[in-house]
């Protein structure tokens, strides 16, 4: 499977769901101006809410903003709007973000932290940096918006919270800094749930599999192609997952449909968290240590 036969094209989207669900609603969606995100906003905007995205380049979110509006014109009352530059690993600006959003629209009804980073490497090669780095973003930049999200709104209005991490059931080898956060995001997700529920916010995790995006591709250059072919041979369901099959899946979180539904973690991928992930190269020589007897069919 390569991206060349893969169809990403939104023209070709509809929702699953009614078209009001969300009518009046208000959501922030990080990181929704490409990719997942994107998709996910495009949803939530076509089914009533009005969706702000945020990322560090306004002008970026300004444009896809433009784009999903155009794509759902007519379809209801909801729409896309840019919001101020954030960096989630800067807490003033997610403080500003939040700030923004319900003196702006005068509500927060539900947050998507999709926004995240990392990069493909061994992990004896990560330097301190580096590791902090996919740490800030993607565990703490995560907590800062669900922090600000309840102090600053759902505390005393109630509110939903969906989490974005990533296929990690069986670790990561490659990616350990992103399997390491991402897993903190769902112990925190699994505890927040309980904190926050007198105040009637449900939060839960979408743990998507391996999503084809070409902006996510793209990224990784040469080794996102190699990527696509490593993964899809140990896959069961033999392909990548869309990006419209983990916004179906985060949009019915949020939904009333989901009202006895927190502390969950809904993987949308194709079974694949059941497999191992193949991006490192085993040597036939490499073996552990026997203790005790073993025959010599037992031997690969």
């Amino acid at each position: 499977m390569t991206a060349d036969n893969i169809d990403t094209s939104s023209s070709t989207w509809k929702s699953v769901f009614r078209n009001d669900l969300f009518q009046g609603k208000v959501a922030i969606v990080t990181g929704g101006g490409q990719g997942i995100g994107k998709e996910i906003s495009l949803e939530l905007a076509s089914l009533g809410a009005t969706v702000v995205i945020a990322s560090r380049d306004v002008a970026k979110c300004e444009e896809a903003a433009r784009e999903m509006n155009a794509l759902i014109a007519g379809s209801g009352v909801g729409r896309v709007v840019a919001g101020p530059s954030t960096n989630i690993r800067k807490e003033e600006d997610i403080q500003n973000l939040v700030a923004h959003v319900v003196e702006k629209y005068g509500a927060l009804d539900m947050l998507v932290n999709n926004s995240g980073g990392q990069f493909i490497q061994e992990s004896a090669e990560i330097s301190r940096r580096g590791f902090s780095a996919v740490i800030q973003t993607n565990l703490e930049g995560t907590f800062l918006m669900c922090r600000e999200a309840y102090n600053q709104y759902m505390r005393d209005n109630g509110g939903t919270i969906v989490n974005i991490t990533i296929g990690n059931r069986n670790g990561m080898p490659g990616m350990m800094h992103s399997a390491a956060a991402r897993s903190g995001v769902e112990n925190m997700t699994a505890s927040l749930c309980t904190e926050w529920i007198e105040s009637k916010v449900r939060i839960n995790c979408v743990r998507p599999g391996i999503i084809f995006t070409d902006s996510g591709f793209k990224n990784y250059g040469p080794a996102g192609e190699y990527f696509i072919k490593k993964m899809n041979k140990s896959l069961p369901a033999r392909r990548l997952g869309s990006p419209q099959e983990v916004s179906s899946a985060v949009t019915w979180l949020l939904s009333e449909g989901a009202s006895y539904v927190t502390g969950a973690i809904l993987c949308v991928d194709g079974g694949g968290s059941y497999v191992g992930l193949p991006l490192i190269e085993i040597e036939d020589k490499a073996n552990l240590p026997v203790y005790g007897t073993l025959p010599a069919r037992a031997k690969l």
